[in-house]
């Protein structure tokens, strides 16, 4: 375990928790909705040889906002982590980001390329690029729609379907039912309402991502075939003309096994131009 230092940085309409480790190169790790704590071993791993920043992204955690409807897209969090990659000083950053976080470090491209040298964008669900898209639309209308009239646990399982992930019998109700956490609960409400729809139907900038001059790796686990991440980045390679990158894993592959993580994230980092 390494030693992090905590701050918070306030934007126009948040207050951004963010941890530092290590020192050398500098190394985000972003998810959404995951926080900062999810990639703590990942961090630690890291930290070794790398500064390494993390963070709760707006609305999640310990970030709060100060309008809690409003929504969050990637480009609102690629804004915040421009800014905390500003505020560390010690960028530009190799930006990893998963799943949600993936859409964040690809508007970080986008939009603020000086604060990023490359990204690593580990299973975006990005459904605009797939052909089945419409049908993704109406069915992730209907599985926010049953969250928010108290269906927790059929929205849940809603939603694994639809992203092609299988979970034992009987994962969903010891993840999600019984007495839980009331911050997570709070997290989770938020994810529904204001941000899984925003994210899985951003639409990346394909020519913008070409001519930022911000080197872009689509990551896939190895184990997530035929899931809807899966496809979404191989569609995003294609669109980029670049081949994907595998990783240990599946689409949380960082939190299964992070010491395997960080050894395919360290032969990826040193096959960087």
């Amino acid at each position: 375990m390494t030693t992090a230092s905590t701050g918070t940085l306030r934007v126009d309409d948040a207050r951004l928790h963010y941890e530092v480790r290590g020192s050398g190169p500098l190394l985000a790790f972003v998810g959404a909705p995951m926080d900062a704590q999810a990639f703590e071993p990942l961090a630690d791993l890291l930290a070794t040889d790398h500064t390494v920043l993390t963070t709760d992204p707006r609305g999640i955690q310990r970030s709060p906002v100060d309008d809690p409807r409003q929504d969050s897209t990637p480009p609102l969090r690629a804004a915040d982590l421009a800014r905390l990659i500003a505020h560390v000083d010690a960028g530009p950053a190799v930006a990893l980001g998963s799943s949600g976080g993936a859409c964040t470090v690809l508007a970080l491209a986008q939009a603020h390329p000086e604060q990023a040298r490359a990204v690593i964008a580990h299973e975006p669900p990005l459904a605009e690029l797939l052909d089945d898209r419409e049908e993704i639309r109406k069915g992730t209308d209907d599985l926010i729609a049953t969250y928010l009239a108290g269906d927790v646990i059929g929205a849940w399982g809603k939603f694994m379907a639809q992203a092609g992930i299988v979970l034992p019998e009987g994962a969903l109700e010891q993840m999600f039912g019984g007495e839980r956490d009331p911050q997570r609960v709070t997290d989770e409400r938020r994810w529904f309402e204001h941000e899984l729809f925003e994210t899985t139907f951003w639409p990346p900038d394909v020519a913008a991502l070409r001519s930022s001059g911000t080197h872009v790796v689509a990551a896939i686990g190895e184990n997530s075939a035929g899931e809807l991440c899966d496809r979404a980045t191989r569609a995003l390679a294609g669109a980029l003309g670049i081949e994907p990158t595998l990783f240990p894993g599946g689409h949380g592959g960082f939190t299964e096994d992070p010491a395997r993580f960080a050894v395919r994230l360290r032969e990826v980092l040193a096959e960087l131009p």
